[in-house]
């Protein structure tokens, strides 16, 4: 069974998470949304939520701190291109922060770093922000 259905692992006793999802506000009020763990079919409906709710707030930028995951399938590659669509309809710059290898790889092989502002960590991508407000 894998750690997807809450299986401890043998060697540390450790369930694995399967996503948390925090929002903070950083400088300038560009919303943060962080997410740890894992993204699949069986988070969808929350990621999607939390995704809908940051854009709803309309904050001046979105940024999605990717962090945390450690695992990423189409399911929350799609979320993503959903929210830079609802973003964009809403006149919200939307930029991803700090995606792990596996996650790059993902966005890298199906064209979305083509579109999606990515930044190597959510200072940076804070500090652009800053940048373009001044």
């Amino acid at each position: 069974m894998s750690p997807r259905y809450g299986t401890r692992f043998a060697d540390t006793g450790a369930t694995a998470t399967l996503l948390r999802i925090t929002t903070t506000t950083g400088s300038g009020a560009a919303r943060i949304v962080h997410l740890n763990g894992q993204v699949d079919q069986d988070q969808r409906l929350r990621l999607e939520s939390a995704l809908e709710r940051a854009v709803a707030d309309r904050p001046p930028r979105l940024v999605v701190d990717l962090a945390g995951l450690g695992f990423c399938d189409s399911t929350g590659l799609n979320a993503l291109l959903k929210t830079r669509i609802a973003a964009r309809a809403a006149g919200l710059p939307l930029v991803l922060a700090a995606p792990t290898s596996q996650t790059r790889r993902l966005l890298e092989i199906t064209g979305a770093d083509e579109v999606f502002t990515i930044y190597d960590s959510v200072r940076a991508a804070l500090a652009d922000t800053a940048a373009h407000t001044e």
